[in-house]
């Protein structure tokens, strides 16, 4: 039987490119959004182009009862998740701290660090039974240093670096890999959404280099999850090659 890979936040950026990635080298891959129809597009695009075996599962993933329920009700053919893929996540705003916006805050904080949870704990007993399975969890650079207007997108991340150091320690009896790639700068909607939807704003983030794209770190992932079964990638720090760490960028005049 081919492995299956599990992806939240497959409707665009990482996770999407991580889907098409898996499903290249023969994974069944389940995807995760909340936007139904992006996730049936996907679905017709990894069968189109590689024949994969596709399951969607649209929930959001803040919302703790949605998550278990979407998830409890895979069929048993799609149960063995041999991978997940924590990827949901966002940043919203960039105000300094007295100003920012506490909605932003607490999505930030649902989805970045409880979405993970709940996802985490949901598809555990799948790899637990079985004694086998691989987490991956999609930090950022921002979880290594902290900058100026950054403060709880940096601690949603520090969350998920120490939480992936956690679950390694925790999951060793049950013989569960889990890696944390933190990415830095990379082109996708994320900068979209953080500025909510102003493209000069967007832009003007990625000008003057040339940013990482999905399809790196997708990649990266990928690979991750080739190593003999001994080895497991703990930590990873993924950057383009004119970024030094979450906050110096070297751009072009």
């Amino acid at each position: 039987m081919n492995k299956t890979v599990f992806i939240t936040g497959a409707t665009s950026g990482f996770g999407k490119a991580c889907a098409h990635r898996f499903a290249k080298e023969g994974y069944r891959v389940i995807i995760n959004g909340r936007r139904a129809e992006r996730l049936t597009e996907l679905k017709e695009e990894l069968q189109s182009q590689y024949k994969a075996q596709v399951h969607v599962l649209v929930f959001d993933v803040r919302e703790k009862e949605e998550v278990y329920n979407s998830i409890q009700t895979l069929p048993q053919e799609w149960q063995q998740v041999d991978v997940l893929i924590n990827n949901a996540g966002l940043a919203a705003g960039r105000d300094l701290f007295d100003e920012a916006g506490m909605d932003d805050w607490e999505t930030m904080i649902d989805t970045n660090v409880k979405g993970l949870l709940y996802v985490s704990r949901a598809v555990l007993p799948f790899m637990t039974q079985r004694k086998s399975g691989h987490i991956i969890n999609i930090g950022s650079t921002a979880a290594k240093e902290v900058y100026e207007r950054g403060n709880v997108y940096c601690a949603s991340k520090a969350a998920v670096d120490s939480i992936s150091k956690a679950m390694r320690m925790d999951l060793l009896q049950h013989k569960i890999k889990v890696t944390a790639i933190h990415p830095g700068a990379a082109e996708t909607e994320f900068s979209m959404v953080r500025f909510k939807g102003d493209k000069s704003k967007a832009d003007a983030v990625y000008a003057g280099y040339t940013p990482l794209y999905a399809e790196d770190v997708a990649e990266v992932v990928y690979y991750t999850t080739t190593l003999p079964a001994h080895v497991c990638i703990n930590d990873l720090v993924l950057t383009c090659t004119a970024q030094a760490n979450s906050f110096y960028t070297y751009r072009e005049s």
